[in-house]
């Protein structure tokens, strides 16, 4: 009864995660890069949860904690390069989607490997020197670092290229926004100043 409830719960707060990130990075970015990192999420979490089978580790606290911090660090790693991806077409010097993308995950590249390997590393170290209990942690994380770091560099940005994204609806969308703030400002101002 007990080992029920706690997959169902366990289950229920994996897709609670999901549905937040999708509209957190809808709201920050766009639909195509809220979906995609969810698809990339979902690929890390089916990845992570078959390695779990596979080396017949009991689901339990431990494997879900592990799951739900493979999800924040694979999605902080993806937001990442979102937001160098956004700041590249933002600055208008790539011509389209896939060059911003490309430009993006180069520059981010260095941050991104340095950061996984001294996650690798720590994970590694419990993973060798932990204890059994601790197994049901460490190998989920060690495998989900792996995981993680190469959906967020090879598989959400090309998925958003999949899921239609385009550069010349990016740039309108952002001049509406513009637009919308610019005229809020002047109402703001014109209120202020007594004219309304």
């Amino acid at each position: 009864r007990v080992g029920s409830e706690l997959k169902e719960k366990g289950i229920l707060s994996l897709i609670l995660a999901l549905i937040a990130i999708m509209v957190y990075v809808s709201f920050r970015y766009e639909w195509r890069f809220a979906l995609a990192s969810v698809i990339a999420l979902v690929h890390d979490v089916i990845l992570v949860a078959s390695s779990v089978i596979v080396f017949k580790i009991d689901m339990n606290l431990e494997v879900i904690a592990a799951l739900l911090t493979l999800i924040g660090y694979s999605i902080n790693d993806t937001i990442i390069i979102f937001d160098r991806i956004r700041e590249e077409m933002l600055s208008q010097k790539t011509k389209n989607a896939t060059q911003a993308i490309d430009e993006a995950i180069s520059s981010t590249l260095t941050r991104t490997l340095l950061t996984s390997l001294t996650v690798f590393f720590v994970v590694l170290i419990l993973c060798v020197f932990g204890s059994k209990i601790i197994i049901g942690f460490s190998l989920p994380m060690l495998i989900g670092t792996i995981v993680g770091t190469y959906s967020s560099i090879f598989i959400a940005p090309k998925v958003a290229l999949l899921l239609g994204f385009d550069m010349n609806k990016y740039y309108e969308n952002e001049a509406r926004k513009i637009k919308k703030a610019q005229e809020k400002e002047k109402m703001r101002r014109l209120y202020e100043g007594g004219q309304v």
